[in-house]
């Protein structure tokens, strides 16, 4: 009898496309569910095929879900041990399903961002990685997102590794999570993961801009400091995504009526850039109540910052010097904090760099980076 991996390799081979039975159950981590090709904005033109797969992860509270991601396999012969893996954990897009970067197109809602990442992402599929970027819990498949918290994104991140595997034998064990801004943060916590499973080896981790101090973001914006405009879009996502993992918190109660219709818009339509243009008109200092209590909002967002993470493998931080999202102070912070427990630590600061410029600015340094630890290299510290 074939397993389902050796059905789905097959059928992919022969049409292009598999589902999983319908009345099949997540069992465990990692499980192919479906696979269809993928032609839209998120395929990668570098690559020999690209694929759109839904796959079992272990979500917030230990439940069983379903997430959705994407897979691009290298032109070419693999090396010997299989396709080297790069797990993208993408940034900030929103917590509504439009928002899922398997579901980018030219003219998508969060294609403003996709584009840079896609662009970065072809990079590595050119030069020999398979690419694998999950599109986090609930975002694009059922259930809300859980937006930036940690131990579910790592989870996801690791998972779609285990699914494309199974998907094409050609892809091998030696991995690298990666990620921009809420993905790098990810990446962070992908990497302090404990006990690796047997069946991967997580070799090193890249982490661009990752986001921190989230728990500051309400306070910031309700006392109308500057900058409190721009980070709006990314307090209703948070909102939003602390909804989804807390089912306690209900935000609703926090909001004035003018900034409720903002909440709703990042549950159901709109990703950061639709939620910018819906905030305009709304003050800053408009957006909670009065008597609204951030007690519990600061309190979850704290736990999930990754200073106090203890890394496990070696990683290398990327930093814009104009970055005014992610600042190179705030990512020095970590640095210096991770460090203190893991010395193969990297950071490097690119001058000029914004927050989304970083990213293909830095991508020489980032391949030279996991090449180096393929080849059993010594990994650069800055510590």
């Amino acid at each position: 009898m074939k397993t389902l991996a050796a059905t789905a390799a097959l059928a992919v081979a022969a049409t292009g496309a598999v589902a999983a039975p319908a009345a099949a159950a997540p069992e465990r981590r990692g499980r192919l569910l479906t696979v269809r090709p993928l032609a839209n904005a998120a395929a990668l033109p570098s690559a020999a095929a690209n694929r759109y797969i839904t796959y079992t992860s272990k979500g917030v509270g230990g439940k069983r879900i379903t997430v959705s991601g994407t897979v691009a396999v290298p032109k070419g012969t693999p090396p010997r041990g299989g396709w080297p893996v790069l797990s993208w954990a993408h940034g900030t897009t929103g917590t509504a399903d439009v928002c899922a970067p398997s579901a980018d197109t030219p003219a998508g809602p969060a294609h403003d961002y996709l584009a840079f990442t896609e662009q970065y992402l072809d990079k590595w599929v050119a030069r020999g990685y398979a690419v694998v970027q999950t599109d986090y819990e609930g975002l694009g498949t059922p259930g809300g997102h859980p937006y930036m918290n940690g131990e579910s994104h790592a989870n996801t991140v690791l998972d779609i590794v285990r699914a494309a595997r199974r998907l094409d034998p050609r892809i091998g064990r030696d991995w690298f999570a990666a990620g921009h801004s809420q993905g790098g943060q990810a990446a962070l916590f992908t990497a302090a993961a404990d006990r690796p499973p047997r069946d991967l080896r997580l070799r090193g981790a890249i982490s661009v801009a990752p986001g921190s101090h989230m728990s500051e973001t309400a306070a910031y914006v309700r006392a109308g400091y500057p900058g409190a405009e721009g980070a709006m879009p990314f307090l209703f996502v948070m909102l939003a995504g602390m909804e989804a993992a807390e089912p306690s918190f209900v935000p609703d109660d926090l909001l004035t009526e003018r900034a409720k219709p903002l909440l709703d818009a990042a549950r159901k339509s709109a990703c950061t850039k639709g939620l910018r243009e819906l905030g305009a008109g709304v003050p800053p200092t408009e957006v909670f109540r009065p008597d609204a209590d951030l007690t519990q909002f600061t309190a979850y967002w704290r736990s999930q910052e990754p200073m106090g993470l203890n890394l496990q493998v070696p990683t290398l931080f990327l930093q814009g010097s104009a970055d005014n999202q992610v600042t190179p102070g705030a990512t020095k912070g970590i640095v210096a904090d991770v460090c203190g427990r893991y010395p193969k630590i990297a950071y490097s600061e690119y001058a000029g760099q914004d927050h989304r410029g970083v990213i293909n600015a830095s991508f020489d340094e980032a391949i030279a980076y996991t090449e180096n630890l393929r080849k059993g290299g010594t990994p650069p510290t800055t510590c």
